[in-house]
C-alpha cells in the first residue's frame, strides 16, 4: 500500500515534469515566433472542435488540459486556449456514452444508462452555448481568470525560480531531457521535447487513474452510494471529491452509469454528481500549472484557473437555474428513449457527435 502511494507521487512528479518539458519545447521551437505559430488556431470554433476531438481521441480531459497548460506555458495565447478547454469537456463525455452501450440488451436498463450518459453530454453543450458568446465579447473567462491568478501569485514572487520548490524540484530532470537532445537541430529539438512531454503525460495519467482506481475502488463506490441519496449538493461534492481522488472525470462519470441502468439511482441523482466529476477534472491542471516558472508563470495558471472557473459558473447558471437545470435531463430522456427502441443509433450518436461534426468543421476550415 505504501509502495503504491509513493508510486503515485512518482507519477505525479513526472506529469508536472512533462508539463514543463512541453513548454520548454515550445518556447525552443517558436523563439519569439508563439503568435504566429498559434495565429491558424486563432477561430474560436475550431479551437472548440479541437478540444473536442483530442479529448475523444485520448479518452481523458485532464490530459489534453495539461498539454494545453504547456503549450501556453511556451506561448499560446491565452484567449486561443479557451475554448480548447471547452471542447475538452465535451470529448471526455465519450466514455461513460460508450460504457452505456453494454447495457444494449436490456431495454429499460439501456434507457437509463444512456440517458444518464448524455446528461452529462448536453449539460457540457448548454455550458458552451452560454459561455463561449461571453466569452468572445467580454473574455469573460480569460479576465477572471487573470484577476484571480494575479491575486494569488501576490507580487510576482512565485514566478521566481528560487521561491518556487515545484519548479526547482522538477528544473533538474526537465534541464537534463534537454540536454539530452541538444544535437537535434533547431527548431526539431524543441518539437521532440513537446512529443516527450505529450507521451509522458499520456502514460503518467494513465497510470495514476489506474493505480488510484485499485486504491480507492470500494472506498469510491461506499461513497457514491452514500452520497447521492443525500441530495444534490452532496452528489456534486462527491463527484467533485472521487474525481479529485481517481485523477478521471471518465472514470468517476463511468462508475455511475452501470448502477443507473441497474435502476440503482434516478437520473435526478446522477445529474449532480457528473456535474461535480467537471470540477474535480481541473485539479490536475491547476497541479500542473505548477511546473511553469518565470515570466510564463501567470499565464499558466492563468488557463488552469480558467477551466475551474468555467465549470463552476457552469454548475451554478446551469444547474443553479431551474428551467436550465431540466434542458439537460429532458434532451437526454427523449433521445434515450429513442435510442432504445433504435440501438443503432446510439452508436451512431456517439461518431456523429465527437467525431464527424468535428471532423467536417475541421476540414471546412482547412479549405476555406
Amino acid at each position: 500500500m505504501v509502495g503504491q502511494w509513493l508510486g503515485v507521487a512518482l507519477l505525479i512528479y513526472l506529469l508536472i515534469v512533462a508539463v514543463a518539458l512541453i513548454g520548454r519545447g515550445s518556447g525552443v521551437a517558436v523563439g519569439g515566433r508563439a503568435e504566429d505559430l498559434f495565429i491558424l488556431a486563432s477561430n474560436p470554433f475550431m479551437g472548440l472542435v479541437v478540444g473536442v476531438m483530442a479529448t475523444a481521441l485520448v479518452q481523458s480531459s485532464s490530459t489534453v488540459t495539461s498539454i494545453i497548460v504547456g503549450l501556453v506555458a511556451g506561448g499560446m495565447p491565452v484567449v486561443i486556449a479557451v475554448p480548447i478547454v471547452m471542447g475538452a469537456n465535451v470529448g471526455t463525455t465519450i466514455t461513460n456514452t460508450l460504457v452505456s452501450l453494454g447495457h444494449v440488451a436490456d431495454e429499460d436498463g439501456f434507457r437509463r444508462a444512456f440517458a444518464a450518459a448524455t446528461v452529462h453530454d448536453f449539460f457540457n453543450l448548454l455550458s458552451i452555448a452560454i459561455f463561449l458568446p461571453l466569452e468572445l465579447m467580454l473574455h469573460l473567462l480569460e479576465r477572471s481568470a487573470l484577476i484571480l491568478g494575479t491575486f494569488l501569485l501576490g507580487d510576482g514572487a512565485y514566478q521566481q525560480d528560487s521561491l518556487n520548490f515545484v519548479g526547482a524540484a522538477t528544473e533538474p530532470l526537465v534541464n537534463f531531457i534537454a540536454w539530452s537532445v541538444r544535437l537535434v537541430p533547431r527548431p526539431y529539438d524543441g518539437i521532440l521535447m513537446i512529443a516527450c512531454g505529450v507521451a509522458l503525460i499520456l502514460v503518467t495519467i494513465t497510470l495514476i487513474s489506474r493505480v488510484l482506481r485499485r486504491l480507492m475502488v470500494g472506498r469510491v463506490e461506499r461513497v457514491v452510494h452514500a452520497s447521492l441519496r443525500r441530495g444534490p449538493m452532496a452528489g456534486i461534492a462527491a463527484g467533485t471529491a472521487i474525481t479529485v481522488v481517481v485523477q478521471s472525470s471518465s472514470t468517476t462519470t463511468s462508475l455511475i452509469v452501470p448502477l443507473a441502468g441497474a435502476g440503482l439511482f434516478g437520473l435526478a441523482q446522477v445529474y449532480p454528481f457528473t456535474l461535480g466529476a467537471n470540477i474535480g477534472t481541473c485539479v490536475t491542471a491547476l497541479l500542473a500549472a505548477t511546473a511553469i516558472t518565470g515570466v510564463q508563470a501567470l499565464p499558466a495558471l492563468q488557463i488552469a484557473l480558467v477551466q475551474l472557473l468555467y465549470n463552476v459558473l457552469g454548475v451554478i447558471v446551469v444547474y443553479g437555474v431551474p428551467w436550465l437545470r431540466r434542458v439537460p435531463v429532458a434532451t437526454a430522456e427523449r433521445l434515450s428513449a429513442a435510442v432504445s427502441r433504435r440501438k443503432a443509433m446510439g452508436l451512431f450518436y456517439v461518431l456523429v457527435v465527437f467525431f464527424g461534426i468535428p471532423g467536417i468543421l475541421l476540414a471546412g476550415s482547412a479549405l476555406f
